[in-house]
């Protein structure tokens, strides 16, 4: 039994939730998401809180509910507050420079490497070794942060990379002769 999907999702001031069947459209200060959920499971909204419904019978439907339940609560958890990634570089000569759309990143290559940022997310430098993403839509802001985070992963043996800045990288012990 799905104990996820039977947690009330209560709507803050300020968001607009529409349901047409099973797409739903949040809308709020932060931005506007909408997607299609599956037809096992039906939502509802009584009282500003949104309800998630399922074939008590079916186990796909129980494993459906769950997911729905998490994605409409990101979703208005996301136009009213928003996400936020923080990378961290670290090596020697590693920067990241924020210009427009376009994050610049120097990773020890013998180039730089331009990383194009979706619309939807931002990217803001305030330091040279620090990156923050942020955007509403909680798997895209997930998805630029894995992307930046693929140019150059942490090294286990002196630490260096990208990493995430509550990431803890397990470092290894170097060959003895």
């Amino acid at each position: 039994m799905s104990r996820i999907a039977k947690a009330p999702i209560s709507i803050p001031k300020g968001v607009e939730v529409n349901l047409n069947g099973n797409h739903m459209t949040v809308k709020g200060n932060k931005g506007h998401l909408s997607f299609d959920f599956n037809p096992a499971v039906k939502l509802s909204i009584n009282d500003n809180v949104i309800q998630i419904e399922w074939n008590k019978v079916d186990k796909g439907s129980i494993a459906q509910a769950g997911t729905a339940r998490a994605i409409a609560n990101s979703m208005v958890l996301g136009v009213s507050d928003g996400f936020e990634k923080k990378l961290t570089l670290i090596g020697v000569g590693y920067r990241a420079q924020a210009k427009g759309n376009i994050l610049s990143l120097s990773l020890g290559y013998s180039h730089p490497v331009d990383f194009v940022v979706p619309a939807g997310v931002t990217v803001e430098t305030p330091t040279q070794t620090e990156i923050q993403i942020k955007g509403s839509d909680k798997q895209q802001v997930g998805e630029v942060a894995a992307k930046i985070r693929a140019y150059r992963p942490p090294e286990p043996y002196k630490g260096k990379g990208v990493r995430y800045s509550d990431e803890n990288v397990a470092k290894k012990e170097a060959k003895k002769k």
